[in-house]
């Protein structure tokens, strides 16, 4: 099982702290340093200094890192255009040399599209959007030099694209940047999955629930003739410590209760995580996004190397 750190910049966090959680988790071995791409702040924390710009960030990280994968979970459809979101992602796929993943969604926080004059379309529309990006993007960065890349939808057209730059690694299901897609739809997300997805992931669900999910985009993988490279992922919240006293500080921390995050997410003992990681891997995950949300707490990623990744 591989554990990837996932965090909330947008809770409130300056660029110096997202740095210093990506830095410690390439330092203690985690597979990857994800973050969410919101900007407003939710629930009653003030959001200080304000929402920082997901791919603005992961530029930064691409040269302030060495080893460890960046990407987001998940960049909404609504913040930016097909073919400058393409170019974005490859530059800093480019400056990371090739350590980018790219987790795209149809987006649902209307709030943070009202306060930054956003368009916030239907949901029908946004996963229309949602649809035309991913075969944007993925086309553009499958053209081969010297051809070009076109494309009339209802919502985008390309036009001869050169669909540049290009980038730099090649392990992803379309030849280039990983894609993750997830959510709890029935057949529409799955369909996306299982034609542009390297990656599907479930979100704060249950393990049974989750494996329900996993199944059902299994079964649209293999009505689509494809073979069995996609990853199933979840993400759940952590909040993990070595006794009682230190998981209720670290869950009060984040205006939790134990209880509740140890049936809602990822929470207890080291020996309460790994039996809670194993039905997971049971349930046909192989990898789990560690939702981090007070990243002032280093030591809690420490505490989960020691004592939880070594036995997954």
């Amino acid at each position: 099982m591989e554990l990837r750190i996932f965090t909330e910049p947008q809770q409130g966090a300056s660029y110096a702290d997202i740095l210093a959680v990506a830095q410690k988790a390439e330092e203690l071995g985690f597979g990857a340093f994800f973050r969410s791409d919101h900007y407003l702040k939710m629930g009653s924390v003030d959001g200080l200094p304000g929402p920082s710009d997901a791919w603005t960030t992961l530029a930064g990280l691409a040269r302030d890192t060495s080893t460890i994968r960046l990407g987001t979970l998940v960049t909404s459809a609504t913040f930016r255009l097909p073919g400058v979101l393409a170019i974005q992602a490859a530059n800093v796929d480019d400056m990371s040399d090739g350590r980018v993943e790219l987790g795209l969604g149809a987006g649902w926080f209307e709030e943070e599209h009202e306060a930054y004059g956003i368009p916030f379309p239907t949901l029908g529309e946004r996963f229309d959007r949602l649809e035309e990006q991913l075969e944007i993007i993925t086309g553009l960065w499958a053209t081969e030099p010297g051809e070009t890349f076109s494309f009339e939808g209802k919502h985008y057209s390309i036009k001869e694209s050169p669909g540049l730059p290009k980038p730099v690694q090649t392990r992803g299901h379309a030849g280039s940047i990983p894609v993750i897609v997830g959510g709890g739809g029935k057949k529409r997300t799955p369909t996306l999955a299982a034609t542009f997805a390297d990656e599907f992931n479930a979100a704060f669900v249950s393990v049974e629930e989750s494996q329900a999910l996993f199944e059902n985009v299994g079964r649209f993988i293999e009505a689509a003739g494809r073979d069995d490279s996609m990853i199933f992922s979840a993400a759940q919240v952590l909040c993990v410590g070595r006794d009682e006293d230190e998981i209720a500080r670290r869950a009060q921390a984040i205006g939790r209760e134990p209880s509740e995050l140890r049936e809602n997410g990822l929470a207890g003992t080291p020996d309460e995580l790994v039996a809670k990681i194993k039905r997971f891997e049971d349930a046909g995950a192989s990898r789990i996004y560690l939702q981090v949300l007070d990243l002032g707490d280093l030591d809690h990623l420490a505490l989960v190397a020691d004592e939880v990744l070594p036995r997954v």
